[in-house]
This record gives structure tokens, C-alpha cells and sequence, in this order.
């Protein structure tokens, strides 16, 4: 079976460059690599038919003794061969960071990214007036803060770590896979490049303990729910004191017995009696921050909405507030006294409903059923 023309391959021209042929066999190495396409036997041929391609047209003098005899003159087959494809395509040139651990792109970098330290997540509950108005609240966290024993070193000595003898400060060992090389991290210094060859008894050479320690918390007026609040640095600390990592104080707001909330407006439900909403009033009800005045207009309906400027939540890191929004609800008696009975009949002999739907009433939700 004849093999494929490597410029085929890889699709590109006779004459491409350099940099065409590498760009070319990145796109097919990334389509077609084997951690991408597990079981995938296809994929997996065409990865090794490109990494062949490029392992000889990437060298110069391969290149050319197979532009002269073809696929013979690099197979040993014919004048000036070399004896197949044994090489190993270096795939931390290739692609740099793209694929982290999975190649070699030099330990010692990628350990120095690990050295920050990790931040940490704090779950805060308050309650509704605390976000409306905001608070302070004094939290515990543990977390990991730099040995004062061996002052972050991790040596008795106070030496510190020195090179690893089985990856020489790479944090990685490299080795030869099939046509590729790939590396692993380092068993004996777990990737970071470097050893201590006489731990700190306290933090075991690890240059860090986790400690408890006390926070004060400002939450600002106006937060919702989710809101996370940033504190530099107050994350684990570096290993080997490196800088530290940071803290997010996430919020959740208990619910209010009665107040809800949409953005900076709060909602609420107020009965009202059928006098009141006839002939109108003025009438005190409870604010988050005490009673307020609500005007109620001569003839409200039961469900009318009714606004109170400015006594809703504070806008976060700005000036004014949102409304209150009152929902008066007309409250019907359920039991009347003889009194109260004749009353109501003379006041409904006298005033005269016509009982028709309105839209969008039952009749015209009807009519739009079955048009």
C-alpha cells in the first residue's frame, strides 16, 4: 500500500515555509491527538501519518533527500535515506502552553504559576435590613499562613529547598511515548523543581500551617443576593511565603416576613378597608427603616399599586434609594353585625354595577379560544 505524500498530509504547498508547515501540522495535531479521540483508531492513525509528515519535512536535510526521492529517500530505501521514522516530534514546541502537563514546556516555569496561594470561599448569611443598610460581621476562617518556626523555609536550617536530583529543577520527567515525547511530573519533588533535605518538624517542610483566624467583614448598603466581596491576600498564603491568595465572602439574604425585593424597589401587601379605599386615606404603615405615610386616593381599587419614593434599597456605591411599592388589597368582612348589614344594603340600593366582564375579560378570553 503506497504511503500518502507528506505535503498532502499536511496540506500545504511544495514550497511552504517553515512556520506553514508547523502551523498546518498544529491544526491537524490538535484535531486528531490521541487524549482528544480516545479509542478513536482513525483519529489516531492520521495523528501519526501528521507528526510522521512533519518529522521529516520540518528537517531540513530530510526535506530535501524527499523532495528528490520521495518517501525512499527517507526510509532507507533508496539513495540518501535515514532509516524510517524513529524521531520524536517535540510537542512542547509545537504548542507552548495549550496543553499545560500534558507536554514538557519547562517545569520550572509552570511551578513558579503554583507558587501563589490558592484563594478561599467564605458563605455569609445576613439578614434583609443588614443588606439594605449594611453591617459588619466578624468571621473564622482557616487557612494556610507561613511557618514561624522555620520562617517559611521549610529547613531546620533555614536553608531551604535545594535542586531535585531526579528532574534537576525541571518538576518534570521526560520520556519517549511511541512518536512522541511527553513528560509527567516528578515523583520525588511532586513538580516543583526543588526538595528539602532537612524538614521543619513543625510544617513537615511544607512552609505552611493552617490556622484559624478571625476577619471583620464590611458589607456595604444595597447588596443582593450572590454578591461576593473581595479581600486581597487574605487567601492561603504562597508556599515558601510567596504571595498569598485571596478571600471571597459570598452573600445570601434571609427572606423578610414580609417585604420582598426586585432590584432596588421593595414590594409589599397592604389590606385596606372598603371605606378607606372609597373615600380615601392616610394611613401609617411599617418601612424597613420605621413607619411611613401612605396617601391612598379616593376610589383605589383592590391590587392598586401605590409608590413610596425613596424608601426602598439603597443603590450599592451610589446615593439614593429605590421605592416602596404598596399593593393595597381591599379587605372584605366575612361576618357583619344587623347594623353594619342594613348599612351596606342602603349604600347598594343606591349606587347601581353593571355585572359585564371587561376586557380582557372571561367573554373575550372566550371569543379569542375559538376564533
Amino acid at each position: 500500500m503506497s504511503k500518502a505524500d507528506y505535503y498532502e498530509v499536511l496540506g500545504v504547498a511544495r514550497e511552504a515555509s517553515d512556520q506553514e508547515l508547523k502551523s498546518a501540522y498544529r491544526k491537524l495535531a490538535l484535531q486528531y491527538h490521541p487524549d482528544r479521540n480516545p479509542g478513536n483508531h482513525a483519529a489516531e492513525e492520521k495523528f501519526r501519518e501528521a507528526s510522521e509528515a512533519y518529522q521529516v519535512l520540518s528537517d531540513a536535510d530530510k526535506r530535501a533527500a524527499y523532495d528528490r526521492f520521495g518517501h525512499a529517500g527517507v526510509s532507507g530505501g533508496g539513495p540518501g535515506g535515514f532509516g524510517g521514522f524513529s524521531g520524536a516530534v517535540d510537542l512542547g514546541d509545537i504548542f507552548g502552553d495549550l496543553f499545560g502537563e500534558m507536554f514538557n514546556m519547562g517545569g520550572q516555569q509552570r511551578s513558579g504559576r503554583q507558587l501563589r496561594g490558592d484563594d478561599l470561599r467564605f458563605d455569609l448569611a445576613i439578614d434583609f435590613e443588614e443588606a439594605i443598610f449594611g453591617t459588619e460581621k466578624e468571621i473564622k476562617i482557616r487557612r494556610l499562613e507561613a511557618c514561624e518556626t522555620c520562617k517559611a523555609t521549610g529547613s531546620v536550617s533555614g536553608r531551604g529547598p535545594s535542586v531535585c536530583p531526579q528532574c534537576h529543577g525541571r518538576g518534570q520527567i521526560r520520556y519517549q511515548q511511541g512518536f512522541f515525547s511527553v513528560a509527567r511530573t516528578c515523583s520525588t519533588c511532586g513538580g516543583r523543581g526543588s526538595i528539602i533535605s532537612d524538614p521543619c518538624q513543625i510544617c513537615r517542610g511544607e512552609t505552611r500551617l493552617t490556622k484559624e483566624i478571625k476577619l471583620t467583614v464590611k458589607v456595604p448598603p444595597g447588596v443582593e443576593e450572590g454578591t461576593r466581596i473581595r479581600y486581597t491576600g487574605e487567601g492561603d498564603v504562597g508556599r515558601g511565603g510567596a504571595q498569598s491568595g485571596d478571600l471571597y465572602v459570598v452573600l445570601s439574604i434571609r427572606r423578610h416576613d414580609f417585604f420582598e425585593r426586585e432590584g432596588q424597589n421593595l414590594h409589599c401587601v397592604i389590606p385596606i378597608s372598603f371605606p378607606q379605599a372609597a373615600l380615601g386615606a392616610e394611613i401609617e404603615i411599617p418601612g424597613v427603616d420605621g413607619t411611613v405615610m401612605l396617601k391612598i386616593p379616593e376610589g383605589t381599587q383592590s391590587g392598586k399599586e401605590l409608590r413610596i419614593r425613596g424608601k426602598g434599597v439603597p443603590y450599592l456605591n451610589e446615593k439614593g434609594r429605590g421605592d416602596l411599592i404598596v399593593k393595597v388589597v381591599v379587605q372584605i368582612p366575612k361576618k357583619l353585625s344587623r347594623a353594619q348589614r342594613e348599612l351596606i344594603a342602603e349604600l347598594g340600593n343606591s349606587m347601581t354595577v353593571e355585572n359585564k366582564p371587561t376586557s380582557p375579560g372571561l367573554l373575550d378570553k372566550m371569543k379569542d379560544l375559538f376564533s
